[in-house]
This record gives structure tokens, C-alpha cells and sequence, in this order.
């Protein structure tokens, strides 16, 4: 039954029901109403609620409670997600299982509570020191925000790792219909490395620390990290292809401007234009194989990004292989208009803009 819920929230709720135990994070716009809703709906899911005195302070408790094999989540937006790298390289490094929101907004430093998709480099491109890799969903609507949330458990889990669900201030922040996942609930003993106290898990039977130095001789540790992440890229590309097939341009877009893209695309098929869009579902890993059967083929690839400087475009440009022109469409703190869209396409028909 579908229900009429803000995005934030139906992103909370979904959390509760994929079997979320824990979540420890500090207020911040655009995402607060994600811990406004869990202080009240966790506890009564026979979870735990905390609102900690900082962002620090919410990733490191996010750590002690996945090492006990328990669902956990904290989430955050804007500077509030960079306090949290420091963590989440922890956590990569422990290979423990983590769920992070990240409702993204504008701007760099304090930056601002609007919209935009600056994010996109902290997230894919590991935030922290020492090279690693989290994998990144990006939803476009409120259902993705539920639908992803349960699958950034699932793949948490599955790979021992933490990861990214890379929402934005205004998904967040929209009302609409959502479908809600069941009820789950999983058992906290499935799990042969997780510290607790019952049964076979005394307290001090096992050590929660860098796996590099206890659970591997150091020349088995690069193999072992090479493998998990190359396991990721190749099996966990997400995307989605809207009228692709005969486009002579194709967008590139994440999050909420692919919404728009969309848009853009049935008014420039109306006008007789062939334009078609990549949606990268997962931005880490990037959907490569989306381009491999366009490349050479198009007449160019239009990143489109809610951004002063793009990003993803530089994984636009690696996934094309220097077979087919990038173009950059950055959007600042506005949302793209379809129109805006369909003119710089013309461009790139007409051989005006200029290649990324």
C-alpha cells in the first residue's frame, strides 16, 4: 500500500524495516527530519535512538555497534559529512558493515541549506586517507530513497563495508506516494566476526581492529582488498537507460537532475530531436558498461550536474574512453530546466559548445 510520505522520512522508515538497530547522528539541514522521525519510530521498533553531541561522536558509536553485527545507520549532510571521514575510512578499513546517508547540499565549507550535488567526489572517490572504495547509490525519488536504503544494508553486508546512500536536499525535503518495504528481522548471531556476549561470543574472544594487521600476512592484504573491490565493479553497476537506443546525444545524470533530464527528453523527442539518458543508479561503481555499447557511437555524452565545477563528468569522460565527446552542463545551486537542457544539446548538434 503506497503512502504519502516526505522523502527524508520514507528513507527512516525504510531504514526501520530492513531491520535498523542503532542510529547515532547530530542535526543538521537538509536531513534532520531523518533523525526527527527515527527519535521516536526506533525505540518503538525496539531499537536504539541517539542524538550525540557531534558528528564525530554518531560515526564512532556507528562503529561499536556494527561490530556487533547489529544494522546500523547515521546520516548527515554538507560539513556534517565531512566530520564523518575519519570514520568511515575506519570502518573501510575494518570491513565492518555500515549504512551512511548523505543528503547532500550547496556549497563548499560552511556551504548552504539549498539544493545542489557537491558530494560527489567525497563519496565515490573515498573521503578519507589510505585508498578505499564505498559503494554509492544514488536515488532520484522518494520510493528510491526507501528501495535503496534496504539495499545499502543488503550490500553492507555482503561485502563487509560501508555504504553510501547519496540522497539530496530536495528528494529529502519532497512529498510523494512511496511503497514500503516488509518488515524484517534479522538475527544478530548470523555472523561468525561479530563481537557480543552470548554463546560462542565472549566479550574478549575476538578484536575489532585493522584487518591489514591481524587477519592477514601483509603481501595476502592487497590481494584481498583488490579482489573485494573488483568484485564490487563488476557486480554491482546500477543504472538506467530512458530512450537511448537511437539517441544521437546522451545526458548524463544522478539524483534529482536526472528527473529533469527525463523531462528533457520526451520535449526534445516531441521536437524531433534524438536525445537519450544515462542514470547512473550506483555512482560508485560507476556504470561503465552503461557506455560501452554508445561509445563511438553518439555524437557526445552531456554531463549534467547540480554543481558550479562538475565531477561525475570526469567519470563520464574515463567511461567513454576517449571514443566520444563530454560536454559539461553545471548547473550551481539552481535544478536544471528542461529547456536549458534541450539548447545545450542543440549546441552539441551544431558543433558550437565546447568539449569538456
Amino acid at each position: 500500500m503506497k503512502q504519502l510520505m516526505k522523502g527524508n522520512n520514507a528513507l527512516a522508515e525504510a531504514a526501520v524495516r530492513a531491520g535498523c538497530r542503532l542510529f547515532a547522528g547530530y542535526p543538521i539541514t537538509p536531513q534532520s527530519e531523518i533523525l526527527e522521525y527515527l527519535s521516536w519510530r526506533l525505540p518503538e521498533a525496539g531499537g536504539e535512538f541517539v542524538q550525540t553531541e557531534s558528528e564525530l561522536a554518531g560515526i564512532n558509536m556507528i562503529i561499536g555497534g556494527a561490530a556487533t553485527g547489529q544494522r546500523v545507520m547515521t546520516s548527515s549532510s554538507g560539513p556534517g559529512f565531512s566530520l564523518k571521514q575519519e570514520g568511515i575510512s575506519y570502518l573501510a578499513s575494518i570491513e565492518l558493515p555500515a549504512v551512511i546517508v548523505d543528503v547532500a547540499r550547496f556549497g563548499i565549507g560552511l556551504g548552504d541549506v539549498t539544493v545542489g550535488q557537491g558530494d560527489y567526489f567525497q563519496t565515490t572517490k573515498g573521503g578519507g586517507h589510505g585508498g578505499y572504495f564505498i559503494p554509492v547509490y544514488a536515488p532520484s525519488s522518494i520510493q528510491e530513497n526507501a528501495d535503496f536504503v534496504v539495499k545499502a544494508f543488503e550490500t553492507a553486508e555482503k561485502y563487509r563495508t560501508p555504504v553510501i546512500v547519496l540522497s539530496d536536499a530536495s528528494i529529502g525535503q519532497m512529498c510523494g506516494s512511496v511503497e514500503l518495504p516488509e518488515q524484517q528481522y534479522p538475527k544478530r548471531d548470523r555472523f561468525d566476526w561479530a563481537l557480543g556476549m552470548d554463546g560462542d561470543r565472549p566479550p574478549m574472544g575476538r578484536k575489532m581492529t585493522d584487518r591489514m594487521y591481524t587477519d592477514f600476512a601483509y603481501e595476502e592484504y592487497v590481494p584481498h582488498i583488490c579482489s573485494r573491490y573488483n568484485e564490487m565493479k563488476e557486480k554491482e553497476q546500477l543504472w538506467e537507460e530512458v530512450q537511448a537506443e537511437d539517441a544521437e546525444v546522451l545526458l548524463v545524470s544522478y539524483g534529482i537532475s536526472s528527473r529533469i533530464c527525463k523531462e528533457a527528453v520526451k520535449m526534445a523527442r516531441s521536437a524531433g530531436l534524438k536525445l537519450g539518458l544515462i542514470r547512473p543508479m550506483t555512482v560508485w561503481p560507476f556504470p561503465i558498461k552503461a557506455f560501452q555499447k554508445y561509445n563511438g557511437k553518439v555524437k557526445g555524452y552531456l554531463s549534467v550536474e547540480m554543481i558550479p565545477i562538475p565531477q561525475m563528468i570526469e567519470d563520464v569522460y574515463l567511461a567513454s574512453h576517449g571514443t566520444t565527446p563530454v560536454y559539461a552542463m553545471p548547473t550551481g545551486r539552481e535544478i536544471a530546466a528542461s529547456e536549458d537542457i534541450i539548447e545545450n544539446v542543440k549546441a552539441i548538434l551544431n558543433g558550437t559548445k565546447e568539449v569538456y
